[in-house]
């Protein structure tokens, strides 16, 4: 028997109203969506729980100055990279709906392997592997750490419209900030991807240059932790289909 849940709040609007109206007349391009994972890192230490985002440098042609959670596409690498910890089982049977098998598991480790490239932070356990690490893991791996899957919490899945130059299909995640296991200097910077990094409530998000979809997957965010982040809560999948526009389901 499922279990129940609250209804989530209708974001729908929100889309339809603010993008909807802007990409509706772009022309087709062919363009293909590419699997992406972006990771939420939540410290929920104090009285009010914080969100990290990250400010993009001014000089990228992708969202320049805009604040955003750290991620990126997934490497063929991913694959083959061992974690200390698997997933939870309701998450990587979600991520298996979204991405199929062989890319579920990959599609958590690029969220964690991209927040470290971006930030500096490494969500994992101490470890060591019995041989080389994968490419793109080395410099994590040479920290003596393995990436941690058993914190990560699936948010939602965004695929960018079509019609739109660079395309992706986006798997939001979601760790406590006490998965953090060692830090890097040196992420941040005026020739890095990132050029700030702030910890924000989600309520004072709104002073923030946001893509309008990060505003709509922080209030997702906001909404199952209001219930206590319950790993089987279904997750909403944001999409467009031409003429009509945005729909949301559940996986």
């Amino acid at each position: 028997m499922n279990e129940e849940f609250p209804s989530p709040p209708d974001l729908l609007p929100q889309l339809m109203a603010e993008i909807w109206p802007r990409i509706r007349s772009f022309k087709p391009n062919g363009v293909r969506p590419v699997p992406a994972a972006t990771l939420i890192l939540v410290d929920r230490s104090g009285k009010t729980p914080k969100v990290l985002m990250g400010k993009r440098s001014p000089n990228d042609r992708f969202m320049p100055n805009k604040f955003v959670f750290p991620g990126g596409r997934v490497d063929p690498e991913d694959r083959k990279m061992r974690p200390a910890s698997e997933l939870m089982e309701p998450v990587a049977e979600k991520l298996v709906k979204a991405g199929g098998k062989t890319l579920a598991r990959a599609l958590a480790l690029a969220g964690i392997r991209e927040t470290y490239e971006e930030t500096g932070l490494v969500i994992g356990k101490p470890g060591s592997l019995d041989r080389a690490a994968p490419k793109g893991w080395d410099e994590f791996a040479s920290h003596g750490q393995l990436p941690d899957l058993a914190d990560i919490h699936f948010i939602a899945r965004a695929i960018t419209p079509p019609r739109v130059s660079r395309r992706y299909d986006t798997i939001f995640l979601a760790a406590d900030a006490d998965a953090i296991s060692h830090r890097v200097d040196g992420a941040i910077g005026p020739d890095k991807e990132l050029v700030e990094l702030v910890w924000t409530p989600i309520a004072e998000t709104g002073d923030l240059d946001l893509p309008r979809i990060t505003r709509v997957i922080l209030q997702e965010l906001e909404w199952r932790m209001k219930y206590g982040m319950p790993p089987a809560m279904p997750v909403p999948w944001y999409g467009v289909q031409y003429p009509k526009g945005w729909y949301k389901r559940e996986l």
